[in-house]
């Protein structure tokens, strides 16, 4: 079966397979009837708050959990914002802008434009998610630029979404794996239950990496293959849409003597080389694996690259102001995910049972020790799409997946990647966290989820499957708590 889309500036068509169509409707349907984010925030709060009380919870004992637990992550918060600008400004600066501007010229095709794109944002994912999506949008608009290749506009954006759809949980910047790794940024109601998990139980694992490495195989086939050829595809032109390669980032020269310093690289250099300092001893002193496990000292140090990177203040600092937009959801809808992290886990009945306790058992009781990671990865998935947040998402879950984990004699660092894994599926067809990436390339999600859901249905089978199989590898060990 096969549907006709007609590019917005009209002319060309393409013909497109069913999933695409399927997937176009669906955004168009979620597009209409699903609120803002926030407001799935709210629903969650209040179906907590509903179920503590049904629970046998006072509720005064919930409204004291509401309020206790809503700057819990406040920490948390500040950090998961900065992971998105460390990423924004690294990406936006000359050095990159040139890296961009040499990986343009290097596809010879529009499919291979479309493969390139897919490899350089999942690779980036790997480092900071903000850094992929902003990166493999302006790698798309660059590469757009070059109209000799006929580069399908959709595709390459669907592409540049691959890194935050598909792979970002399983690297660095994961916010589940970076929480699991700090007692400081953890609930201590949840610290009790997981104890501290480091890196190499987690992101490091050679499991990880297995499933890392075959996701990003598949991602980019799955990307050159449903690319529309040249004859088919609907460029950025056909589109009404001006791409180039012009640098991103504008700073007018100065006009008054109080603005020199703003322009000038003496206080970037001084400060790149007091971070330096600091950077060494903090690695000098410890493990590797332990210092960039620091949720602070990873956001540290992409701070410090971008402000190196731009070299003069006044550029860093026009970087810093356009990234912050996009970390408008974390910076609102956070508190009000430690609020119900704290009414699952601190609103209790006279039995002095929680809600969270209640999952837990439910879990215990419907799965198994081998069953878990297909129980847990499918119920993540699900969920993840409602609640569109890494970190915040698996603050609400941890208490009960941890804990379930603990009973089954479950590898506790392969059930943070389990979430990890299944977390990032929602993704590819919820818009939440394609918006800084639709607002560079001037799209609609529904451009491009007909390319992202095909990657959804192929990813998921392939994910839930090595979640299984390879938790056979692992032994349990009992948690760390400090």
């Amino acid at each position: 079966m096969t549907t006709t889309i007609t590019a917005s500036s009209g002319g060309s068509t393409q013909q497109e397979g069913g999933l695409v169509r399927i997937a176009i409707g669906f955004t168009a349907w979620a597009e209409r009837w699903f609120p803002d984010a926030f407001i799935f925030v709210a629903i969650a709060v209040v179906v907590v708050a509903i179920a503590a009380i049904a629970n046998g919870a006072s509720p005064v004992a919930v409204s004291v959990a509401f309020g206790n637990g809503f700057w819990s992550l406040i920490t948390f918060t500040m950090q998961m914002a900065f992971v998105a600008i460390g990423g924004y400004v690294v990406a936006t600066s000359a050095p990159a802008q040139r890296l961009i501007g040499w990986l343009a010229d290097l596809p010879k095709t529009g499919t291979g434009a479309v493969g390139l794109v897919a490899f350089v944002s999942i690779l980036a994912s790997l480092l900071n998610w903000g850094l992929s999506l902003i990166l493999g949008g302006l790698l798309v608009l660059a590469l757009a630029a070059r109209r000799e290749l006929r580069m399908d506009y959709r595709a390459a954006g669907a592409a540049a979404y691959l890194g935050l759809g598909a792979t970002w949980a399983m690297g660095l910047s994961s916010s589940a794996a970076q929480l699991q790794a700090n007692a400081a940024s953890l609930p201590k109601s949840l610290l009790s239950i997981s104890g501290v998990i480091p890196f190499s139980e987690t992101i490091f694992l050679w499991q990880s990496v297995v499933i890392t490495a075959v996701l990003l195989v598949v991602s980019v086939t799955i990307a050159i293959w449903s690319a529309p050829g040249p004859n088919t595809a609907v460029t950025a032109e056909a589109m009404g849409i001006e791409a180039s390669r012009e640098d991103t980032i504008n700073v007018a020269p100065p006009k008054q003597p109080g603005e020199w310093l703003e322009h000038s690289p003496i206080l970037t250099v001084l400060l790149a080389l007091l971070a330096l300092g600091w950077v060494i001893n903090e690695f000098a002193r410890q493990d590797w694996m332990i210092a960039i496990s620091s949720l602070n000292t990873y956001n540290f140090m992409f701070i410090m690259l971008g402000l190196l990177l731009h070299w003069r203040p006044k550029r860093f600092l026009a970087a810093v102001i356009k990234s912050v937009p996009a970390t408008s959801g974390v910076l609102i809808q956070f508190p009000f995910y430690g609020a119900i992290a704290a009414i699952l886990t601190q609103a209790k009945n006279g039995a002095g049972v929680t809600v969270s306790d209640q999952i837990t058992h439910a879990f215990v009781n419907m799965s198994t020790q081998h069953l878990y990671p297909l129980v847990i990865g499918v119920y993540s998935a699900i969920l993840g799409f409602f609640i569109p947040s890494g970190g915040g998402k698996w603050l609400l879950e941890a208490p009960y997946v941890m804990q379930a984990a603990n009973d089954l004699k479950v590898h506790l660092g392969w059930a943070v990647q389990v979430y990890n894994a299944a977390e990032a599926l929602p993704n590819l067809i919820n818009p939440f966290w394609m918006l800084p990436l639709l607002g560079v390339l001037g799209l609609r999600a529904r451009d491009v989820v007909g390319f992202t859901f095909l990657q959804l249905l192929l990813h998921l089978p392939i994910v839930l499957f090595l979640l299984w199989a390879l938790a056979y590898t692992l032994e349990y060990h009992p948690p760390v708590i400090p």
